[in-house]
């Protein structure tokens, strides 16, 4: 039976969604302080899908944020300044949620660093970004997809164990960490 354009689409980002959420390690980079910005909920995500996430911003040396929602008291995340800078580069895939122009010099140095796989969150990305991403990278997700929507899809087609971070019950509400 062949296979449609739709049905090959599917294949290939099931592909590409492997290849991102089999790395031991990610980052965001774009993260915030400031829960308003995606950067911010997009780490989030990760705190929250117990996965190890390193949040990549040069401009503040750490992030505050709650990993759980019914816990306001934020903590305090250390950033790191580049994808060049991140413990295991090669272990780590990275989520983007930068201007389109940062997004640029920040593939490259992705590249460079020799990190896996990115993910262009929508908004952070050109015709020009998205082309090199796909090129340079073993895999790159966009077009469209965002981890706050797909993210638990592509944890499920890979296989990965995780599980959503709450609170335990009677333990004074301390984070499951």
């Amino acid at each position: 039976m062949p296979t449609t354009r739709g049905q090959a689409k599917a294949l290939e980002m099931d592909a590409a969604l492997k290849i991102f959420f089999s790395s031991p390690r990610f980052a965001v980079a774009g993260a915030s302080s400031d829960t308003s910005k995606y950067g911010h909920k997009v780490f989030l995500w990760y705190l929250r899908h117990s996965l190890p996430v390193t949040p990549l911003n040069p401009r503040s040396p750490s992030i505050q944020a709650s990993p759980l929602p019914t816990r306001p008291t934020p903590h305090t995340f250390p950033t790191t300044t580049s994808p060049s800078k991140l413990e295991s580069p090669a272990g780590t895939s990275i989520s983007i949620i930068t201007p389109p122009a940062v997004t640029k010099a920040l593939l490259r140095e992705a590249k460079e660093a020799g990190v896996p796989a990115v993910w262009l969150q929508p908004g952070s990305y050109d015709e020009e970004g998205l082309e090199y991403a796909r090129r340079e990278f073993k895999a790159a997700i966009a077009d469209g997809w965002c981890v706050l929507v797909d993210g638990e899809e592509g944890l499920r087609v890979t296989g990965r164990e995780w599980e959503v971070l709450q609170e335990k019950s009677g333990d004074e509400g301390e984070a499951k960490l």
